[in-house]
């Protein structure tokens, strides 16, 4: 559960661990002995500022520390609270701040050069109103007949800005199989995920659609896309004929 302090303007969510029972001396320690993990929000300027006590046993340790450094966020400390506890009990402090990606871009004023974006793509797309816009079809097949990109069936991309800054959005068609590589792809790129979710029934192969957001050099962005769209290589060779 969460609750923000509108004094401090913080807000903490906290996670008892009394999924084990743990004894320190034949003393049963229960969650508000400090078996509880934390983590509190805090909004400073541009960023979002975190930190945070998880309780873990010492096989979790390293798993854990392992989500931690995934997520781009720091662990400060690991140690001990108690004596002769059974199960061991360890506690990791972790830190770490992160913003909302900003940028003054109109794309009336856009001049990043397609021909890069092409390059990383290997695909041609078409510039119009200052915005570069890609498109890749993923036809399906419903109502017995193969459904393409006229009918919304596709993965697009829409460029705008320069080429050392610009933004990127897009809806990305993706079949069941692609729904965690894809979107691990682009989170490697520094790409934000905004939505997944279906838009019809019946339709085979099954597609998803994701939504995603990002901010960079244009050649960052068109990577990054490039790097998802590679995964579904494999799946487009099996594709409806």
């Amino acid at each position: 559960m969460g609750k923000l302090d509108e004094k401090e303007g913080a807000f903490k969510v906290s996670v008892p661990r009394g999924d084990r029972d743990v004894r320190a001396t034949g003393v049963r320690m229960a969650p508000p002995m400090g078996l509880t993990s934390w983590a509190s929000f805090e909004h400073v300027g541009q960023h979002t500022v975190v930190r945070g006590d998880m309780v873990q046993l010492e096989d979790q340790v390293n798993p854990i520390m392992s989500a931690t450094f995934d997520n781009d966020l720091d662990v400060t400390a690991l140690h001990n609270y108690f004596l002769w506890e059974t199960p061991r009990v360890m506690f990791m402090h972790i830190g770490g701040e992160g913003g909302m990606p900003h940028a003054e871009i109109d794309p009336a004023n856009s001049s990043l050069d397609p021909a890069k974006i092409e390059a990383v793509l290997l695909r041609k797309g078409d510039l119009s109103s200052g915005v570069y816009k890609v498109v890749v079809g993923r036809p399906t097949r419903m109502h017995g007949g193969v459904m393409g990109s006229t009918m919304g069936i596709d993965t697009w991309a829409a460029f705008a800005g320069s080429d050392d800054q610009a933004v990127v959005d897009c809806d990305f068609a993706m079949l069941e199989a692609e729904l965690q590589p894809v979107p691990m792809a682009l989170r490697r790129s520094g790409i934000n995920i905004v939505a997944i979710h279906q838009r019809m029934t019946g339709e085979s192969p099954r597609i998803n659609f994701l939504h995603y957001w990002g901010i960079g050099s244009a050649q960052a962005l068109a990577e990054g896309l490039r790097a998802a769209l590679d995964k579904t290589q494999e799946s487009k060779r099996r594709n409806v004929q």
